[in-house]
């Protein structure tokens, strides 16, 4: 479904990838880790569209498309989802507005009829269930006055209602107490399925204990330089990065 090749990557004068290679199969969730400045949100933002991100080298084929050359919202109409490491607030658009604006947008680009009032509300009512959702927050701007913990949740809850193809979480375990972690897990887990694609971005071994991934890669440095099973977590847990710097085995 997603395949990298030598993906090299500018943010301003400064090169952050320097060669990422991978590949994520259909039904399959891979998790990258790495420390801090080791270019994991830049990926993430660079499979996104983020206009800030400079691809200089490489290639992404999503779904066989080249998805450089896509701009944002086609991707996103192509079934990309991407949930923010922080989650941007949109004052005066609530989030029921916002997301049947978003999904009839994904139906139209797919030649399918757009959802009326009452089956987008039956929709998402079936939805917010799966992460216990207070059906209030429909009502709310979109992630306006949210607590860190409602603000990822309500991204997941976007992710379950569009239901993508590729879904790219960017830290979404970050500032979560453990409650809200579990909570947004069961909805990542609710996810699976043989025609979805979940890349997983995150610092800790901590939400792969309710999120098991098929794969797990180390980025540093701008490059992948191990990958493995969900042993590698819990290895990188207990030793951390150093390590790997001192045994390199490039991918």
């Amino acid at each position: 479904m997603l395949e990298i090749t030598n993906l090299q990557v500018r943010g301003g004068t400064k090169e952050i990838l320097r060669g990422i290679n991978l590949k994520v199969g259909k039904g399959e969730i891979h998790a990258i880790m790495g420390p801090n400045g080791s270019g994991k949100s830049t990926l993430a933002r660079a499979l996104a569209g983020h206009p800030e991100i400079e691809v200089t080298g490489g290639s992404i084929t999503y779904n066989g498309k080249d998805l450089i050359e896509m701009a944002p919202e086609d991707r996103a109409r192509e079934g990309v989802f991407m949930a923010f490491q922080y989650p941007v607030e949109i004052p005066g658009v609530n989030n029921a507005y916002f997301l049947k604006a978003a999904i009839n947008a994904k139906r139209k680009h797919q030649g399918l009829p757009e959802l009326d009032a009452m089956e987008f509300m039956a929709l998402v009512k079936e939805k917010a269930k799966i992460l216990h959702l207070d059906p209030t927050l429909l009502n709310r701007p979109v992630n306006e006055g949210f607590s860190g913990g409602e603000k990822k949740r309500n991204e997941i809850f976007q992710m379950a209602v569009l239901e993508p193809t590729l879904a790219v979480l960017d830290e979404t375990d970050s500032g979560l107490d453990i409650d809200a972690l579990k909570t947004v897990a069961e909805g990542v887990n609710a996810m699976r399925s043989p025609e979805r694609a979940i890349v997983v971005i995150t610092h800790y071994q901590r939400l792969l204990n309710y999120i098991e991934p098929d794969v797990v890669h180390v980025l540093q440095d701008g490059r992948i330089v191990r990958s493995g099973g969900k042993d590698l977590a819990l290895h990188l847990e207990e030793k951390g990065y150093g390590w790997i710097e001192a045994e390199p085995q490039l991918m």
